[in-house]
């Protein structure tokens, strides 16, 4: 096999200023604003095969989008070494690369001409990509008043039938309806058997696991892990678990209950039949251990757990009985808590919250801000918050679902 895609040490590096010139400052002349090196991505290494589908994630900013824009030679690296071969077709934003005065047709014809496409070729193809954007009443309609959707069926369609050796994906699947989805999802699927190289990059650890067979974990600019995508969505998880979202500011576990304190939440951990997980399949049983420590006296606590899909649409919750009496625990003593649950959730990443309260409910004595973070892996055919396991049959006979 040969690599379609080989980086060695690659690097970029931008500029940021440590202070902000304002507009009398500015003036002065010996008032500057002091340049500072920011690296977006440094000290990657990656051999890409042809052939492969390749998954990118990470948190924002941790350098996803610069390694698609290095790629596809929209900026160029500051040190190292990067070769992709092969013609490419970049999908890196809605809208990117259209002429928003032009019609859809003539943005056809534009974009299908710089990814390298002859006009005979384009002539040939235009009725089946205008087809299968489903724009077939809007394609002389001038893009700038296409809604974001249609940005992205267009684009989409124009990329899937340049034929391109190298598919660059950012993100672009997340917008758009769900049958155009996966209209997408079953078109990349033939794309990928056809020996096309795809580098994915996406916040859906449902579309990296349907796709990708190796995935790179990004981290502040640099590489945390290469492996098995199994793998490397479980250790995601361990770092979300830690380090949480950068725009979460408030726990959700305590609900609408007034915060009273009184608890602190010293330790939350997931665990499964081999250890400690935050990746598992919807039918293992998995247990939320917990230790509490005590800052003031607190008669028969209220305890339970909350799960939350990204989204933050409650998908489960459960507690100890209201009003239950069992012990009294003084300042300084500890408890340890088991919660153990089967995760029949639908696929997708969730959060798993540890609640503590007063005996009655009403008063919250332990908030958890970031909780621990758990990737459930879907079954074939199942969408939602949850899995139910439902079947189909029709005159007598057990159908597929999927």
């Amino acid at each position: 096999m040969t690599d379609t895609i080989l980086i060695e040490g690659l690097g970029k590096r931008y500029v940021k200023y440590v202070d902000q010139p304002t507009l009398v400052g500015s003036l002065l002349p010996f008032r500057r604003s002091r340049p500072s090196p920011l690296w977006a991505l440094r000290g990657l290494d990656l051999r890409v095969e042809k052939g492969q589908t390749i998954g990118v994630i990470g948190r924002n900013g941790s350098g996803k989008t610069t390694l698609l824009k290095l790629l596809s030679g929209v900026t160029r690296p500051s040190e190292g070494r990067l070769r992709v071969m092969g013609r490419i077709a970049p999908l890196i934003g809605v809208g990117v690369g259209f002429r928003r005065e032009l019609t859809g047709r003539d943005n056809v014809y534009l974009n299908g001409l710089l990814l390298g496409m002859e006009r005979r070729r384009l002539d040939r193809r235009f009725d089946d990509i205008v087809a299968f954007a489903e724009l077939q009443d809007f394609i002389d309609t001038p893009v700038k008043f296409y809604s974001s959707g249609m940005f992205l069926r267009l684009g989409f369609a124009i990329a899937i039938h340049s034929e391109p050796e190298v598919f660059l994906l950012d993100e672009i699947l997340a917008v758009g309806d769900l049958a155009f989805q996966s209209k997408c999802f079953e078109r990349l699927r033939m794309v990928q058997g056809s020996g096309t190289t795809i580098v994915v990059v996406s916040h859906s650890m449902n579309a990296i696991r349907g796709m990708c067979s190796r995935v790179v974990l990004l981290r502040r600019g640099l590489v945390d892990m290469i492996g098995d995508t199994e793998d490397v969505i479980a250790r995601y998880h361990e770092l979300l678990s830690v380090e949480g979202d950068a725009d979460e500011e408030t726990a959700r576990s305590g609900g609408e209950r007034m915060y009273v304190g009184g608890a602190v939440i010293e330790e939350s951990r997931l665990f499964g039949p081999d250890g400690p997980v935050n990746y598992a399949d919807g039918g293992e049983q998995l247990e939320l251990r917990v230790r509490l420590r005590f800052e003031q006296a607190v008669d028969s606590p209220l305890v339970g757990m909350q799960i939350f899909n990204e989204e933050g649409v409650l998908a489960y919750a459960c507690h100890s009985f209201l009003g239950l009496r069992h012990r009294r625990y003084d300042a300084g003593e500890t408890a340890k808590v088991f919660i153990r649950f089967v995760p029949r959730l639908g696929g997708g990443t969730y959060r798993v919250f540890c609640l503590v309260a007063t005996a009655d409910g009403r008063g919250s004595l332990a908030v958890q801000p970031r909780g621990v973070s758990l990737f459930v892996a879907p079954r074939l055919g199942s969408r939602g918050v949850a899995d139910l396991q439902g079947s189909i049959e029709v005159d007598g006979r057990v159908m597929p679902v999927g």
